[in-house]
């Protein structure tokens, strides 16, 4: 009989996490990796990819359990360990807490089957529990849902294994370069099932394995199209969704073998944890984006942009006027950025938007209100969010320099002003930081009860 292998100690774990670091994997890779090599539970591996101990899991997990109020589980690091190692099993609150804990979905912590068996029992969340928006859609028995699942795994079994006329393969570029430069100005919802009909007709094109020139074409309109999926997911508040894409993206750029693709995805998938963190993934993806990305390009600018925005929000003064001067150099050299109107380009307006979150990070008010209102100047009256997170960040520009009424009934007309398609978490987590850039004895001012009472509004009444 075969002894079953022994679980590897932490200093393995932190190993692969420092590799996974290097090579800019998101979390997802790095506990898979630690699952597999480690020999450790899923829900083990999740706590380990973060570098956490038990006693930090449980405690922040105890934290989250009381934020949720009467009803929910209290959890110590001798109760998460029995989980770890499948000694006990925790009940469906628990696992609820658990993924918002690691923003995951039950699956990536080992308990699909067991919340498939519950809630398929008709069980209820306790009152006072709600998943969070990265973990609710895995309760939810949404077809759309499924079918956006559904097509991230037929993406990543066709990368693994794939004959194409050029004709055909110039007229699926068109039309995916026609629906780059719809996306910058369409909702994330309608515009994710145009995305998966274009991807679905890439991978029935690439299911048989094609000569190389035509699989690497194939492998980048896939990581095209996963970044714009994921993206619009990130838009939608589904994050693990969206970092699962992410992850997608990542694959099919790096088995096209085009550089500039592999860079420009990677400075993309910072957006999520700049946004929901942790700022630090978002710095290391955009360094390994500017690194990869190499010499004057817009790509290169792009990352640098999206380096120094995120270590402005870390409090990294330093670094953050470093990556900016950078930026501003590579984006000088490499010209307009690409076409205007296009998902994947990066025109000046865009750099701007980076350069006025790095300003107004660091608290440089006066220059970030420059750069905003050049910004908004360069915008068409047919766009997206960016003039909405430039107008945002004018308001936290005021909340710095203490005037917190202008501050919130800015942010608040701006919100209200958001066509309700385009309103969606993402925005909604921006206008949260005017309040967050309130010093604390003026949030509980009328301005600011009123315009937490806007955010907290259901959709039909904003």
């Amino acid at each position: 009989m075969i002894e079953a292998m022994k679980p590897h100690g932490p200093s393995c774990a932190r190993q692969i996490r420092e590799d996974g670091a290097s090579k800019a994997w998101p979390l997802e890779q790095v506990a898979r990796a630690i699952r597999e090599h480690c020999s450790v539970s899923p829900l083990r591996a999740q706590r380990l990819a973060r570098g956490m101990t038990q006693k930090e899991s449980a405690d922040r997990l105890r934290r989250l359990a009381e934020s949720h109020g009467e009803g929910a589980p209290r959890v110590d690091a001798i109760q998460l360990g029995a989980w770890e190692v499948g000694r006990h099993h925790p009940q469906l609150l628990t696992i609820t807490l658990l993924c918002e804990l690691y923003e995951c979905i039950p699956k990536e912590l080992g308990f699909a089957d067991s919340v498939a068996q519950v809630t398929g029992a008709g069980s209820k969340l306790a009152p006072g529990i709600r998943p969070s928006p990265s973990t609710a859609s895995a309760y939810a028995d949404d077809p759309f849902d499924e079918r956006v699942d559904a097509a991230r795994r037929t993406v990543d079994r066709t990368l693994a294994t794939s004959t194409v006329s050029a004709s055909q393969l110039d007229r699926l570029d068109e039309r995916i370069l026609w629906a780059r430069q719809q996306y910058v100005y369409t909702p994330p919802a309608p515009m994710l099932a145009s995305l998966l009909d274009y991807l679905s007709e890439v991978s029935d094109l690439a299911r048989d394995r094609q000569p190389a020139t035509v699989q690497s074409k194939l492998s980048e309109l896939t990581a095209v199209l996963s970044t714009l999926i994921a993206d619009a997911l990130m838009k939608l508040g589904k994050l693990a969704r969206s970092r699962g894409w992410y992850d997608t993206a990542l694959n099919a750029a790096d088995d096209s073998g085009n550089r500039e693709l592999r860079a420009r995805v990677r400075a993309q998938a910072a957006m999520l944890p700049f946004y929901y963190g942790p700022i630090e993934a978002a710095v290391s993806l955009s360094r390994s984006a500017r690194m990869i990305a190499r010499g004057p390009s817009a790509t290169g600018a792009f990352a640098s942009a999206a380096e120094a925005r995120a270590r402005a929000r870390l409090g990294d003064a330093e670094g953050a006027e470093e990556a900016i001067r950078y930026a501003t150099a590579m984006f000088e050299q490499s010209g307009p950025g690409g076409a205007d109107a296009d998902a994947f380009s990066f025109p000046e307006r865009r750099f701007l938007l980076y350069k006025s979150g790095t300003l107004t990070a660091l608290g440089r008010t006066n220059q970030a209100r420059q750069v905003q209102a050049q910004a908004l100047e360069m915008y068409p009256a047919k766009t997206g969010i960016d003039p909405t997170l430039l107008n945002l960040e004018a308001a936290i520009c005021l909340a710095l320099d203490r005037c917190p009424a202008e501050a919130c009934v800015l942010a608040g007309t701006i919100y209200l002003g958001v066509p309700p398609a385009h309103r969606t978490p993402i925005v909604e987590e921006r206008a949260r930081d005017v309040i967050s850039s309130l010093v604390p004895q003026v949030r509980a001012s009328r301005a600011a009860r009123e315009f937490a009472e806007i955010l907290a509004l259901q959709p039909g009444e904003k």
